[in-house]
């Protein structure tokens, strides 16, 4: 399982997050998401021999989010 961190600055509320922590449901392989608007940040567990984080950071930006690493 692999872990990575990502800062989303414009991550706003709630209802963002919501939409961030959706894409475990999403992409197969990923076991769990965590975001947090007040920190702008999201965390990510994944199992790299089912999704990449190419494909990860494909599916946030498809949401309209920005990733600064």
């Amino acid at each position: 399982m692999a872990h990575i961190e990502y800062t989303i600055p414009n991550m706003e509320c709630n209802m963002c997050v919501m939409h961030l922590e959706g894409i475990e449901d999403e992409l197969p392989g990923i076991f769990k998401v965590k975001a947090s608007y007040q920190k702008q940040t999201m965390a990510v567990d994944f199992d790299e021999a089912i999704v990449n984080e190419k494909q990860i950071i494909a599916a946030i930006e498809e949401l309209g989010y920005t990733i600064k690493r």
